[in-house]
Protein backbone atom coordinates (compact mmCIF):
# COMPACT_ATOMS: atom_id res chain seq x y z
CA UNK A 1 0.00 0.00 0.00
CA UNK A 2 1.39 3.50 -1.19
CA UNK A 3 2.56 5.60 1.21
CA UNK A 4 2.41 8.50 -1.26
CA UNK A 5 -1.03 10.40 -1.82
CA UNK A 6 -2.09 10.12 -5.51
CA UNK A 7 -0.96 12.75 -7.88
CA UNK A 8 -4.44 13.49 -9.71
CA UNK A 9 -5.57 17.23 -10.57
CA UNK A 10 -9.36 18.09 -9.36
CA UNK A 11 -11.01 19.07 -12.63
CA UNK A 12 -14.34 20.79 -11.60
CA UNK A 13 -17.65 20.46 -13.62
CA UNK A 14 -19.99 23.19 -14.17
CA UNK A 15 -22.39 21.70 -11.23
CA UNK A 16 -18.85 20.69 -8.96
CA UNK A 17 -18.70 25.45 -9.14
CA UNK A 18 -22.43 26.07 -8.77
CA UNK A 19 -22.39 23.81 -5.72
CA UNK A 20 -19.15 25.22 -4.05
CA UNK A 21 -20.97 28.59 -4.95
CA UNK A 22 -24.24 27.79 -3.20
CA UNK A 23 -22.28 26.37 -0.37
CA UNK A 24 -20.04 28.87 0.32
CA UNK A 25 -22.76 31.52 0.02
CA UNK A 26 -25.06 30.03 2.47
CA UNK A 27 -22.31 30.19 4.94
CA UNK A 28 -21.70 33.84 4.28
CA UNK A 29 -25.39 34.68 4.28
CA UNK A 30 -26.17 32.82 7.56
CA UNK A 31 -23.03 34.26 9.20
CA UNK A 32 -24.35 37.41 8.54
CA UNK A 33 -27.72 37.07 9.61
CA UNK A 34 -26.01 35.69 13.03
CA UNK A 35 -24.00 38.68 13.39
CA UNK A 36 -27.12 40.88 13.39
CA UNK A 37 -29.17 38.85 15.40
CA UNK A 38 -25.75 38.84 17.81
CA UNK A 39 -26.20 42.92 17.29
CA UNK A 40 -29.65 42.93 18.52
CA UNK A 41 -29.31 40.86 21.55
CA UNK A 42 -30.50 37.52 20.47
CA UNK A 43 -27.82 35.58 20.63
CA UNK A 44 -26.08 35.45 24.03
CA UNK A 45 -22.38 34.09 24.83
CA UNK A 46 -19.68 33.76 22.57
CA UNK A 47 -20.08 33.67 18.68
CA UNK A 48 -17.46 33.29 16.19
CA UNK A 49 -18.14 33.75 12.59
CA UNK A 50 -16.39 32.29 9.50
CA UNK A 51 -16.55 35.14 7.32
CA UNK A 52 -14.01 34.93 4.96
CA UNK A 53 -13.04 31.13 5.27
CA UNK A 54 -15.90 29.74 3.39
CA UNK A 55 -13.26 27.42 1.01
CA UNK A 56 -11.82 25.90 3.85
CA UNK A 57 -14.70 23.66 5.32
CA UNK A 58 -16.91 23.74 1.40
CA UNK A 59 -13.53 22.36 -0.05
CA UNK A 60 -12.90 19.55 2.60
CA UNK A 61 -16.91 18.63 2.81
CA UNK A 62 -17.26 17.78 -0.48
CA UNK A 63 -14.51 15.16 -0.84
CA UNK A 64 -15.40 12.81 1.90
CA UNK A 65 -17.61 10.09 2.14
CA UNK A 66 -20.92 9.51 3.96
CA UNK A 67 -18.94 7.47 6.64
CA UNK A 68 -16.59 10.20 7.49
CA UNK A 69 -17.08 11.66 10.75
CA UNK A 70 -16.53 15.99 11.70
CA UNK A 71 -15.26 17.51 14.92
CA UNK A 72 -14.26 21.40 15.07
CA UNK A 73 -13.89 24.04 17.42
CA UNK A 74 -15.83 27.38 18.28
CA UNK A 75 -15.72 28.80 14.78
CA UNK A 76 -18.26 25.95 13.93
CA UNK A 77 -21.49 27.13 12.20
CA UNK A 78 -20.25 26.86 8.95
CA UNK A 79 -18.98 23.26 9.51
CA UNK A 80 -22.55 22.49 10.52
CA UNK A 81 -23.98 23.54 7.50
CA UNK A 82 -21.50 21.71 5.17
CA UNK A 83 -22.79 18.83 6.64
CA UNK A 84 -25.83 19.67 5.72
CA UNK A 85 -27.40 20.30 9.35
CA UNK A 86 -30.77 22.30 8.91
CA UNK A 87 -30.00 25.87 9.18
CA UNK A 88 -33.19 26.52 11.19
CA UNK A 89 -32.12 24.02 13.96
CA UNK A 90 -28.36 26.10 14.04
CA UNK A 91 -30.17 29.51 14.41
CA UNK A 92 -32.59 28.29 16.96
CA UNK A 93 -29.84 26.80 18.98
CA UNK A 94 -27.76 30.02 18.42
CA UNK A 95 -30.85 32.21 20.10
CA UNK A 96 -31.16 29.40 23.16
CA UNK A 97 -34.55 27.68 21.82
CA UNK A 98 -35.54 24.53 22.09
CA UNK A 99 -35.74 24.36 18.50
CA UNK A 100 -32.13 23.73 18.46
CA UNK A 101 -29.58 21.09 17.81
CA UNK A 102 -28.84 20.98 21.29
CA UNK A 103 -32.50 22.22 22.44
CA UNK A 104 -31.11 25.57 23.24
CA UNK A 105 -28.43 24.51 26.12
CA UNK A 106 -25.46 24.31 23.86
CA UNK A 107 -25.69 28.09 21.77
CA UNK A 108 -23.34 28.82 19.56
CA UNK A 109 -20.33 26.44 20.55
CA UNK A 110 -22.18 23.91 21.45
CA UNK A 111 -24.28 21.66 19.49
CA UNK A 112 -24.09 18.43 17.12
CA UNK A 113 -25.68 16.07 15.47
CA UNK A 114 -24.92 11.98 15.70
CA UNK A 115 -27.15 11.71 12.64
CA UNK A 116 -24.96 13.68 10.22
CA UNK A 117 -21.74 12.58 11.49
CA UNK A 118 -21.09 15.98 13.55
CA UNK A 119 -19.61 15.67 16.70
CA UNK A 120 -19.29 19.34 17.92
CA UNK A 121 -18.38 22.35 17.86
CA UNK A 122 -16.44 23.09 21.29
CA UNK A 123 -15.10 25.59 23.67
CA UNK A 124 -12.18 24.23 24.89
CA UNK A 125 -8.78 24.59 22.71
CA UNK A 126 -7.55 21.63 21.26
CA UNK A 127 -9.94 19.57 22.55
CA UNK A 128 -11.61 19.12 19.06
CA UNK A 129 -7.98 17.26 17.96
CA UNK A 130 -8.07 15.01 21.17
CA UNK A 131 -11.98 13.96 20.66
CA UNK A 132 -11.20 13.44 16.67
CA UNK A 133 -8.37 11.24 17.54
CA UNK A 134 -10.72 9.28 19.46
CA UNK A 135 -13.51 9.48 16.49
CA UNK A 136 -10.73 8.17 14.28
CA UNK A 137 -9.98 5.24 16.52
CA UNK A 138 -13.79 4.25 16.70
CA UNK A 139 -13.86 4.74 13.34
CA UNK A 140 -10.80 2.01 13.31
CA UNK A 141 -12.46 -0.07 15.54
CA UNK A 142 -15.61 -0.36 14.30
CA UNK A 143 -13.57 -0.96 10.74
CA UNK A 144 -16.86 1.14 8.42
CA UNK A 145 -14.31 2.78 6.32
CA UNK A 146 -14.56 6.20 7.39
CA UNK A 147 -12.17 8.99 8.80
CA UNK A 148 -12.67 11.66 11.06
CA UNK A 149 -11.53 15.33 9.94
CA UNK A 150 -10.42 17.43 13.00
CA UNK A 151 -10.27 20.84 12.32
CA UNK A 152 -8.30 23.17 14.64
CA UNK A 153 -7.30 26.56 14.57
CA UNK A 154 -3.55 27.95 14.65
CA UNK A 155 -3.91 28.63 18.21
CA UNK A 156 -5.20 25.33 19.02
CA UNK A 157 -1.68 23.64 17.29
CA UNK A 158 0.27 24.82 20.06
CA UNK A 159 -1.81 22.90 22.44
CA UNK A 160 0.28 20.13 24.58
CA UNK A 161 -2.58 17.63 23.56
CA UNK A 162 -2.23 18.08 19.86
CA UNK A 163 1.24 16.56 20.05
CA UNK A 164 -0.16 13.70 22.17
CA UNK A 165 -2.99 12.89 19.56
CA UNK A 166 -0.26 12.68 16.73
CA UNK A 167 1.84 10.75 19.02
CA UNK A 168 -1.20 8.22 19.47
CA UNK A 169 -2.79 8.55 15.56
CA UNK A 170 0.62 7.36 14.38
CA UNK A 171 1.36 4.37 16.15
CA UNK A 172 -1.95 2.97 15.73
CA UNK A 173 -2.46 4.66 12.28
CA UNK A 174 -5.42 6.16 13.53
CA UNK A 175 -7.82 7.12 10.13
CA UNK A 176 -7.62 11.25 10.83
CA UNK A 177 -7.43 13.70 8.89
CA UNK A 178 -5.85 16.99 11.15
CA UNK A 179 -7.07 20.20 9.52
CA UNK A 180 -5.44 23.50 10.66
CA UNK A 181 -7.02 26.42 9.88
CA UNK A 182 -4.55 29.44 9.86
CA UNK A 183 -6.66 32.24 9.79
CA UNK A 184 -3.17 34.22 10.39
CA UNK A 185 -4.34 34.96 14.24
CA UNK A 186 -5.03 33.32 17.26
CA UNK A 187 -7.31 35.33 18.84
CA UNK A 188 -5.50 38.45 18.29
CA UNK A 189 -2.08 37.36 18.03
CA UNK A 190 -0.16 36.89 14.70
CA UNK A 191 0.59 33.49 14.17
CA UNK A 192 4.25 34.49 13.27
CA UNK A 193 4.26 35.82 16.67
CA UNK A 194 2.71 32.76 18.08
CA UNK A 195 3.88 29.69 16.29
CA UNK A 196 7.74 29.11 15.83
CA UNK A 197 8.20 26.97 12.24
CA UNK A 198 5.89 25.61 9.94
CA UNK A 199 2.30 24.25 11.70
CA UNK A 200 1.88 21.36 9.51
CA UNK A 201 5.82 20.20 9.68
CA UNK A 202 5.38 19.38 13.20
CA UNK A 203 3.62 16.00 12.36
CA UNK A 204 7.18 14.94 10.44
CA UNK A 205 8.70 13.40 14.38
CA UNK A 206 5.79 11.33 14.41
CA UNK A 207 6.29 10.21 10.71
CA UNK A 208 2.98 11.90 10.00
CA UNK A 209 3.09 13.77 6.15
CA UNK A 210 1.43 17.04 5.50
CA UNK A 211 0.97 19.84 3.28
CA UNK A 212 0.32 23.96 2.97
CA UNK A 213 -2.57 24.57 0.71
CA UNK A 214 -4.37 27.88 0.05
CA UNK A 215 -7.28 27.79 1.59
CA UNK A 216 -8.79 31.40 -0.13
CA UNK A 217 -9.27 29.03 -3.02
CA UNK A 218 -11.83 26.21 -2.78
CA UNK A 219 -10.59 24.44 -5.97
CA UNK A 220 -7.72 24.23 -4.42
CA UNK A 221 -8.89 22.89 -0.79
CA UNK A 222 -11.12 20.28 -2.63
CA UNK A 223 -7.99 18.89 -4.29
CA UNK A 224 -5.59 18.58 -1.37
CA UNK A 225 -8.67 17.40 0.99
CA UNK A 226 -9.16 14.46 -1.86
CA UNK A 227 -5.88 12.96 -1.65
CA UNK A 228 -5.54 13.88 1.65
CA UNK A 229 -8.68 11.68 2.86
CA UNK A 230 -7.67 9.27 -0.27
CA UNK A 231 -4.05 8.45 1.60
CA UNK A 232 -5.93 8.02 5.48
CA UNK A 233 -8.75 5.99 3.84
CA UNK A 234 -6.05 3.70 2.51
CA UNK A 235 -4.57 2.61 5.97
CA UNK A 236 -1.45 5.19 6.20
CA UNK A 237 -2.64 6.28 9.35
CA UNK A 238 -2.94 10.19 10.16
CA UNK A 239 -2.38 13.43 7.84
CA UNK A 240 -1.71 16.90 8.44
CA UNK A 241 -3.31 19.64 6.28
CA UNK A 242 -2.35 23.27 7.55
CA UNK A 243 -5.10 25.67 5.21
CA UNK A 244 -4.05 29.06 5.34
CA UNK A 245 -7.36 31.23 4.62
CA UNK A 246 -8.56 34.63 6.59
CA UNK A 247 -11.17 35.73 8.47
CA UNK A 248 -12.95 38.93 7.85
CA UNK A 249 -14.65 39.66 11.17
CA UNK A 250 -12.85 40.42 14.90
CA UNK A 251 -11.99 36.39 16.20
CA UNK A 252 -15.71 36.76 18.12
CA UNK A 253 -18.92 39.13 18.01
CA UNK A 254 -16.61 41.68 20.87
CA UNK A 255 -13.58 41.88 18.64
CA UNK A 256 -13.00 45.05 17.13
CA UNK A 257 -9.62 43.19 15.29
CA UNK A 258 -7.54 46.60 15.98
CA UNK A 259 -4.84 44.27 16.01
CA UNK A 260 -4.58 44.61 11.86
CA UNK A 261 -4.55 47.76 9.59
CA UNK A 262 -7.04 48.05 7.26
CA UNK A 263 -4.96 48.19 4.56
CA UNK A 264 -4.68 44.33 5.68
CA UNK A 265 -7.96 43.59 5.34
CA UNK A 266 -8.48 45.63 2.26
CA UNK A 267 -5.88 43.46 0.45
CA UNK A 268 -7.27 39.98 1.98
CA UNK A 269 -11.10 41.17 0.35
CA UNK A 270 -9.40 41.23 -2.79
CA UNK A 271 -8.59 37.10 -2.52
CA UNK A 272 -12.42 36.55 -1.90
CA UNK A 273 -13.22 32.66 -1.94
CA UNK A 274 -16.78 33.04 -3.21
CA UNK A 275 -15.70 35.96 -5.78
CA UNK A 276 -13.25 33.56 -7.34
CA UNK A 277 -15.95 30.85 -8.24
CA UNK A 278 -18.50 33.25 -9.40
CA UNK A 279 -16.15 34.54 -11.87
CA UNK A 280 -15.58 31.17 -12.78
CA UNK A 281 -19.22 30.11 -13.05
CA UNK A 282 -19.25 33.27 -15.83
CA UNK A 283 -16.54 31.97 -17.56
CA UNK A 284 -18.78 28.83 -17.38
CA UNK A 285 -21.80 30.93 -19.13
CA UNK A 286 -23.98 31.39 -15.71
CA UNK A 287 -25.69 35.12 -16.32
CA UNK A 288 -25.29 37.62 -13.26
CA UNK A 289 -29.20 37.41 -12.82
CA UNK A 290 -28.73 33.36 -12.50
CA UNK A 291 -26.40 34.25 -9.50
CA UNK A 292 -28.81 37.21 -8.33
CA UNK A 293 -31.32 34.42 -8.36
CA UNK A 294 -29.43 31.96 -6.08
CA UNK A 295 -28.19 34.63 -3.65
CA UNK A 296 -32.42 35.74 -3.37
CA UNK A 297 -32.60 32.24 -2.79
CA UNK A 298 -30.11 31.82 -0.26
CA UNK A 299 -30.96 34.94 1.47
CA UNK A 300 -34.78 33.60 1.82
CA UNK A 301 -33.80 30.44 3.45
CA UNK A 302 -31.61 32.25 5.90
CA UNK A 303 -34.61 34.79 7.07
CA UNK A 304 -36.96 31.82 7.41
CA UNK A 305 -34.05 30.15 9.67
CA UNK A 306 -34.23 33.23 11.78
CA UNK A 307 -37.66 33.84 11.74
CA UNK A 308 -37.85 29.95 13.10
CA UNK A 309 -35.42 30.64 15.91
CA UNK A 310 -37.44 33.64 16.82
CA UNK A 311 -40.85 31.58 17.13
CA UNK A 312 -39.32 28.86 18.91
CA UNK A 313 -39.90 29.00 22.72
CA UNK A 314 -36.84 28.42 25.40
CA UNK A 315 -35.98 25.64 26.57
CA UNK A 316 -38.36 24.73 29.70
CA UNK A 317 -36.60 24.22 33.44
CA UNK A 318 -36.95 20.41 33.44
CA UNK A 319 -34.34 20.64 30.32
CA UNK A 320 -31.78 20.93 32.83
CA UNK A 321 -31.95 17.57 33.82
CA UNK A 322 -31.84 16.37 30.33
CA UNK A 323 -29.12 14.76 28.25
CA UNK A 324 -27.37 14.50 31.40
CA UNK A 325 -26.47 10.48 30.87
CA UNK A 326 -26.58 8.58 28.02
CA UNK A 327 -28.26 5.19 28.28
CA UNK A 328 -26.30 1.94 28.22
CA UNK A 329 -27.31 0.09 24.72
Amino acid sequence: MSSKKKNTAFKPTKKDLQKFYYDMLLIRRFEEKAGQLYGMGLIGGFCHLYIGQEAVVTGIQTAQLPQDSVITTYRDHAHMLACDMDPKGIMAELTGRIGGYSHGKGGSMHMFSRDKNFYGGHGIVGASTALGTGLAFSHQYKNDGGVCVAYMGDGSANQGQVAECYNMAALWKLPVLYVIENNKYGMGTSCARHAAGTLYKRGEGFGIPGEQVDGMDVLKVREAAEQALDYVRSGNGPYILEVMTYRYRGHSMSDPAKYRTKEELEEQKENDPIEKVKKLLMKEGVSEADLKKVDKDIREIVKEAAEFAQESPEPDESELWTDVLVAAQ
